[in-house]
């Protein structure tokens, strides 16, 4: 029912992005599908993030990026036609925090968006960093790059500010939408997996 309920409330048309999806019958697809299993068996979420034995760190790092992006997408896409130029003209985390946009091409330097433009900078960029054959290799025994961790830093780092905004600006939406359960659940998940691999800088978690 849980997932009906889910099907419901986040519908399909509204994902922001469409899913990038693992490749079946690849290392990365068998590891997806293990993290999937070990989430639906109602095991301990702490339990959940933690390396299966004798896999790479970087696969599992790499799952996780592609799958937080997907659900943290569907998740704000459900929200987007609530965040608007009018309703949220700057990217914040409440009055202390403010995001801004900076990139290595249009915007060179820290510029304020507004949240649906900064969303949409982002989720193109992460969209672009994740089909980067280069950055996250899907070939069998091509390596990943010296600076992939790096990356994701970066890549979960902005995801979480996505998080803040919902739940600052938007969570009576989100009650509204009877979508709560399903959005903390996928925070704690974040959370957890952010927490086991030191993937944030701690000072980045403070506005939650």
């Amino acid at each position: 029912t849980m997932a009906l309920c889910l099907k419901q409330v986040f519908n399909k048309d509204k994902t922001f992005r469409p899913r990038k999806k693992f490749e079946p019958g690849t290392q990365r697809f068998e590891l997806y599908k293990k993290a999937q299993a070990s989430l639906k068996s109602g095991l301990d979420l702490k339990a959940v993030v933690q390396l299966p034995p004798g896999e790479s760190i970087n696969d599992w790092i790499a799952v996780h990026v592609v799958d937080f992006f997907n659900r943290i997408n569907l998740i704000y896409g459900t929200m987007s036609e609530y965040c608007t130029e009018r309703s949220c003209p700057i990217m914040s985390g409440g009055l202390k925090y403010e995001y801004r946009w900076q990139d290595d091409s249009k915007y060179k330097k820290p510029t304020k968006l507004s949240a649906p433009q900064y969303m949409c900078m982002l989720m193109d960029w992460i969209e672009m960093l994740i089909n980067n054959e280069d950055i996250f290799p899907t070939r069998i025994g091509v390596p990943f790059p010296r600076q992939f961790q790096q990356v994701c830093t970066k890549i979960l780092t902005r995801l979480f500010r996505v998080f803040v905004h919902v739940y600052i600006h938007h969570f009576d939406s989100i009650i509204n939408m009877g979508a709560e359960a399903h959005v903390n659940t996928c925070y704690k998940h974040f959370y957890y997996f952010i927490r086991e691999f030191s993937l944030i800088d701690h000072r980045e978690l403070e506005p939650l």
